[in-house]
């Protein structure tokens, strides 16, 4: 089992958006982040099976994230 990064974005539209750095061109968007969890995470099944059945290789996952405090 491999953990990936997945960058949760809302937009200024009300709805979501998500990514996964580490694995280049998967992205969806939903109308609430409930639908976007969802998706992301079929979406990275999905991805990892397609690079699988084309025999291709699974990236690792190197993406890390830290939130960091700022006087504004």
């Amino acid at each position: 089992m491999r953990d990936y990064l997945v960058i949760f974005e809302k937009g200024k539209d009300g709805g979501w958006g998500a990514y996964a750095p580490d694995l280049p061109g998967l992205g969806v968007a939903a109308e609430t982040r409930e639908e976007v969890v969802t998706l992301i995470r079929d979406g990275v099944r999905i991805y990892i099976e397609e690079l699988r059945q084309d025999g291709l290789p699974i990236p690792e996952p190197v993406t890390t994230a830290e939130r960091i405090s700022v006087a504004a």
